[in-house]
């Protein structure tokens, strides 16, 4: 069991440069109860989830992988065997050395995630459903640090919850039919799972306001035209585009695309000289690389570069 704490361990400790990703009521845990505490959930969320599956493409797709919902009883709501399979799946993710690019779909037609499951919500006291919120805040805050880059693929409805998992994504990629929206503030809470934090983030503090404190639902065309979504296609295409961007990122440099995420996300929390300091760091980090020699020697040669990674 020790061994399979220091598994879990390493990557949390890794990804958190900005901010703990730990829930808010764990924080500064003497060590033997920090420990315990995690042994204990190991224990309690090891078990495969029905709700979350991950499939990794094969051939020249090689690199992409991709987390399917698949909870259609409920349109995807997330619940208590959806959050272990997210949390889990992410976890193996980050371990993952050969992935290049994450794509997160639905096998649900017409819905992406509809958000909290309401149902189950009901049952819960006060104290569970906070607990449930940092669980959930802290799974789609590893989600966004993970090292590669990350795409969210909408079909239908990304409401609440489901759309808070989209904004931890770098890119979204939506069908025309799409309905996205926080509608938290009609159930007298709020987005607790980082929408009142990165929705002003891609769109801008008014807009978020706007659509935070009225919990208007959008559809894709204004969701683009917002800069919400990458890119807003026919319904049903989702997918399809958004394969088409990861095949174009899988075929770049992998140290190349991390460095450059890393520069980017990190970069934007800190003062201009420092996020310049960062780039220098994260430029210098592709410099020694073999993958480096081997585009120039593809560029010399006029041939596709064979990345390794290296």
């Amino acid at each position: 069991m020790v061994g399979a704490f220091r598994v879990l361990s390493r990557p949390l400790r890794h990804y958190t440069p900005k901010a703990s990703i730990f829930p808010e009521n764990s924080i500064t845990p003497r060590p033997n109860r920090w420990l315990y505490q995690t042994r204990r959930t190991l224990i309690l969320e090891s078990a495969p989830s029905q709700s979350v599956n991950l499939h990794r493409l094969s051939d020249s797709d090689s690199g992409i992988v991709e987390v399917s919902l698949e909870r259609p009883q409920v349109r995807n709501a997330i619940g208590k065997d959806m959050l272990k399979g997210l949390q889990n799946t992410f976890e193996a993710i980050s371990k993952d050395s050969s992935a290049n690019v994450l794509l997160i779909r639905s096998t649900v037609p017409k819905v992406f995630c509809a958000g909290a499951d309401l149902k189950e919500r009901k049952m819960m006291s006060a104290t569970e459903v906070q607990d449930f919120v940092n669980k959930l805040r802290a799974a789609f805050s590893f989600l966004e640090v993970l090292p590669i880059p990350t795409i969210a693929v909408i079909e239908g409805a990304a409401l609440g919850g489901g759309l808070e998992m989209a904004l931890s994504c770098d890119l979204r990629i939506c069908g025309e039919d799409a309905v996205l929206g926080l509608p938290e503030t009609g159930l007298a809470i709020i987005p607790g799972a980082g929408g009142t934090q990165r929705l002003p983030r891609v769109v801008g503090r008014s807009i978020a306001k706007e659509l935070i404190l009225t919990g208007r639902k959008i559809g894709g065309r204004e969701a683009m035209s917002m800069g919400l979504v990458n890119y807003c296609v026919h319904a049903g295409e989702a997918h399809l585009k958004a394969l088409e961007v990861a095949r174009n990122i899988n075929e770049k440099g992998p140290i190349a695309i991390r460095m450059a995420k890393r520069a980017i996300d990190q970069g934007l929390e800190v003062d201009r000289a420092s996020a310049l300091a960062l780039e220098e760091e994260c430029y210098e980090q592709t410099l020694h690389t073999k993958d480096r020699l081997e585009a120039l020697a593809a560029f010399a040669e006029k041939r596709k570069p064979r990345y390794t990674g290296k």
